[in-house]
């Protein structure tokens, strides 16, 4: 009973991330139809449709692509920041040992598909996108998994979401690192005061979600406007919020008991009615009372899992996917190649490489009820790159439509045979469990 309730967050994390998985796929579908269509034109000057406000000396106006990228974009960074705080300290890589694996297998999908990138690069031009290929798309690779049901046992998926996790810690370093434009430290300064104004608030009094929400708009403006990417502040911002609850649960539970008890007292006996000042005082205690005792960082994680899975990350998919497929078109096809590559094989050559060598030296060992034949499907389906591969292609490639219409390309491609070879290894390694086995 114990294992099964502390398994059921994961387990809900999972379908979530793979219903987004497959609301990405529909919205790339989608997204690549309308580009192709006859209306086609209609769906690239949506993207380019600039929106913004103004007023006397200020004005910030964007195309609506930007506003998704830089804007939505950050707030999917900030549930990364509050999922890396939440793994670091209580989750599955908080702990030498238990990360040790994933560790392992994160390093050689990110440094293998890197350097098979650039070996395989022959224009200095093109370099710059190096850090394509280097990250996990956790969404589609959950999905896929979802698709071969108990076959894959739950230490497998929890695999997966470690080192997807590393690959993002990974993945936001390169972009604060590689991908800013030329740094105002000045902003820079203005925006790492108010973080840690804002980190010691919530430390010595309390946390508000009010303050912290007007700080983060103009924390994300500041990182807009110094050349780093603002969806960093995204992630900063995350660190800040609290994890632990303000109260003890046994004194939760007595106050729970005695404001339930006041509740019953003061109120009537009638199906419906409006509430009295009683009654809502006792309403008002005991939403308090939650406020003390939940985790903001967990409360914002959950609130936001929804949000991301089932509305940003498919707008992202559906403004960035859409690439004018023709023979007409102008496209880069080494780079797209490239890019393809370095997913499909970089990426499965890295994981299984790495996690071969980890267990062979004895640095680490196998998640129980896995073994290494699956271990190999989820290095074939690690090459599933696309929201952050096309995110850093963006960044990468800032301006250069055929550059970056080219990655989509080699992502899409790239993405769609990993996901499909790692799907048929897992199908043929995985057997159904027996009835009455978990």
């Amino acid at each position: 009973m114990i294992k099964t309730l502390l398994l059921t967050p994961f387990q809900k994390f999972v379908k979530t991330e793979s219903l987004a998985g497959m609301l990405l796929f529909g919205a790339t579908i989608i997204a690549l139809i309308w580009a192709n269509s006859s209306y086609g034109e209609y769906y690239q000057n949506l993207w380019q449709y600039e929106i913004g406000i103004s007023f006397q000396n200020f004005e910030l106006r964007k195309p609506l692509i930007l506003w998704i990228n830089d804007g939505l974009m950050a707030i999917f960074f900030f549930l990364i920041g509050l999922e890396l705080k939440r793994e670091l300290l209580i989750g599955e890589i908080n702990t030498a040992k238990k990360a040790v694996f994933p560790f392992i297998a994160a390093l050689g999908g990110v440094l293998v598909p890197i350097g098979l990138y650039l070996f395989l690069n022959q224009n200095p031009e093109t370099t710059k996108g190096w850090g394509v290929p280097m990250a996990t798309d956790i969404a589609f690779a959950l999905a896929i998994l979802s698709t071969l049901g108990k076959r894959i046992p739950l230490s497998l998926k929890i695999f997966l979401t470690a080192f997807a996790i590393i690959d993002d810690i990974a993945a936001v370093l390169v972009i604060a690192v590689f991908y800013s434009l030329t740094i105002n430290w000045i902003f820079i300064l203005y925006g790492a005061i108010l973080i840690a104004f804002l980190a010691l608030l919530y430390y010595k009094k309390r946390y508000s979600f009010t303050i912290g929400i007007i700080l983060a708009i103009v924390i994300w403006f500041l990182f807009l406007k110094s050349g780093i990417h603002p969806t960093i502040a995204g992630v900063l911002l995350a660190f800040t919020i609290p994890i632990k609850r303000r109260t003890n649960i046994k004194l939760f539970s007595t106050n729970l008991s005695n404001i339930s008890n006041k509740i019953v007292n003061v109120s009537d006996d009638s199906e419906k009615h409006l509430l009295t000042k009683k009654e809502m005082k006792c309403i008002d205690n005991l939403d308090d009372l939650i406020f003390e005792v939940r985790s903001p960082l967990q409360h914002l994680e959950h609130r936001l899992h929804g949000i991301i899975a089932y509305f940003i990350l498919p707008v992202f998919a559906f403004a960035n996917a859409g690439v004018v497929i023709s023979l007409n078109y102008d496209f880069n096809f080494s780079l797209m190649t490239n890019i393809a590559i370095s997913l499909l094989v970089g990426k499965f050559l890295g994981v299984a490489l790495f996690s071969y060598l980890g267990i062979k030296f004895k640095i680490t060992e196998l998640p129980r009820g896995v073994n290494f034949k699956q271990i190999l499907g989820i290095a074939a389906i690690a090459g599933v790159g696309f929201t952050m591969s096309i995110f850093m292609a963006n960044l990468a490639f800032d301006g250069n439509l055929i550059s970056i219409n080219s990655v989509k390309v080699g992502v899409i491609i790239g993405s769609l045979i990993s996901g499909i070879i790692g799907y048929f290894i897992l199908r043929v390694t995985s057997k159904m469990p027996k009835e009455g086995k978990n």
